[in-house]
């Protein structure tokens, strides 16, 4: 074998070898962790930095990675091309043809590809110098490439600005259900994509849907006698309660339980001189279309606690605390002096009885389910949005996958139901509501 033969035979294997390093630098670099290269970076890690720059222009980054992968690919076709039709004669040409196409698609495609996606994190901190001089080589050529593509593509598609359809938040929220575990911490798995979930619908949901209702809310009427009102105070479970007068839908003020006990004090005990009207804080009235986040931001600039929330007629609906809030995201917060009703009783046979009160929010939380809750916020508004009638009790109602038997009714609201998720191959996707009357 000739000088001439063995350098040609030398320059293919560097070129193979050249290819290997640009597809799997493509692959490792789009793979890498967005969350860790940005970790490092924080930390002071150079090559995270760099990492994270030739991700902020992705397009030149792939397009100068492709154009030098296509370089080298056809130089080392063309040379074994070569080589074997001085060897073979014209067959040499379907040699070179098969023999190239296995070792290119082994160990220039398939090998260093499967590496850069088994360690990417790792693969692309150790190319990402190397194909930052790459970028910049063939950052002109690149840039022409991209202009002609650019060019044709808007002749057939259109406008190419804003063609991202899904957000990051998608791509976030999409990460959080693909967070699973071992079965044994499969509990501790879901809690904590409920949490990440909830966080993101702070922007979202509004204050309406998880307030206290103004049936449910506490109040005092500010015209009793005073011992009653302290009666009143003592027995509530709740620290803060509206104040009205005259009716009850006109709130005067908000009393804070220790308040009125400093003020007790200070008058050595004689309840009759204390003045509800007067120790009572001023209210504070909230639209129902608050979101959670921008009222999360209020009783922090406020550094209130309480909240009074009202329709766009000014009509009082309901209360909201801090702690429906953080409750919104590391669910319920039991103390000594909650009520642990949860509203929700397991059965045999994987159905529960539920109270209607129960909101939609909480049992997508507790049981993953996927039930709509923008028509609605409690469980027993669902059934009456879908069916579009006040139901009787034995009604039998299905939809969006899910069995709801109407157990009881207090007058026109529904007060308990049997609810059955779907089960098996059921995706939940049925939406018609039907309904069967018991005999």
């Amino acid at each position: 074998m000739t000088v001439e033969l063995w350098l040609s035979l030398g320059a293919i294997l560097v070129l193979i070898v050249a290819s290997g390093l640009f597809s799997g630098s493509e692959t490792a670099l789009t793979a890498a962790s967005r969350g860790r290269m940005h970790q490092l970076e924080q930390e002071g890690n150079k090559h995270a930095r760099i990492v994270n720059r030739l991700r902020d222009q992705k397009a030149r980054m792939i397009g100068a990675l492709l154009l030098g992968n296509n370089v080298v690919n056809i130089l080392a076709s063309a040379l074994a091309t070569n080589i074997l039709i001085s060897m073979l004669g014209d067959s040499g040409v379907a040699v070179a043809t098969v023999v190239m196409t296995l070792l290119v698609l082994i160990f220039a495609e398939v090998l260093p590809k499967t590496y850069a996606l088994t360690y990417a994190d790792r693969s692309a901190l150790a190319v990402a110098p190397v194909v930052r001089w790459i970028v910049v080589v063939f950052g002109p050529a690149t840039a022409a490439v991209e202009q002609v593509v650019r060019f044709v593509l808007s002749r057939f598609v259109g406008d190419l600005h804003g063609a991202g359809v899904f957000s990051s938040e998608d791509e976030l929220r999409g990460a959080i259900e693909l967070h699973r575990g071992e079965e044994e911490t499969e509990q501790e798995n879901r809690e904590e994509r409920a949490m990440l979930r909830s966080i993101l619908d702070l922007t979202t949901v509004e204050v309406s849907e998880i307030m206290t209702h103004r049936r449910n809310v506490v109040m005092i009427d500010g015209d009793l006698p005073h011992a009653e009102i302290m009666d009143q105070v003592l027995e509530s479970r709740y620290t803060r309660m509206p104040v009205w007068r005259n009716e009850i839908d006109n709130i005067v003020g908000v009393i804070h339980a220790k308040a009125m006990l400093r003020e007790v004090q200070v008058r050595g005990g004689n309840i009759d001189g204390v003045d509800i009207f007067q120790i009572a804080s001023k209210p504070w009235f909230i639209p129902d279309t608050t979101t959670l986040f921008d009222q999360l931001q209020a009783f922090r600039q406020r550094r209130e606690h309480f909240a009074l929330v009202i329709d766009e007629y000014g009509s009082f609906m309901g209360v909201v605390t801090l702690e429906d809030i953080l409750e919104e995201i590391v669910g319920d917060i039991a103390d000594e002096h909650d009520v642990a009703v949860a509203g929700v009783r397991p059965e045999p046979g994987g159905t529960f009885v539920v109270d209607g009160t129960v909101t939609i929010r909480d049992l997508n939380r507790e049981f993953e389910w996927r039930l709509p809750d923008e028509k609605a916020s409690t469980i027993a508004g669902l059934v009456l949005h879908e069916a579009r009638r006040i139901p009787d009790v034995g009604q039998i109602f299905t939809f969006y996958g899910f069995r709801f038997e109407i157990l009881s009714r207090q007058r026109h609201q529904i007060a308990q139901l049997r609810v059955t998720p779907p089960h098996g191959d059921d995706d939940g996707a049925h939406t018609t509501a039907v309904s069967v009357s018991k005999a």
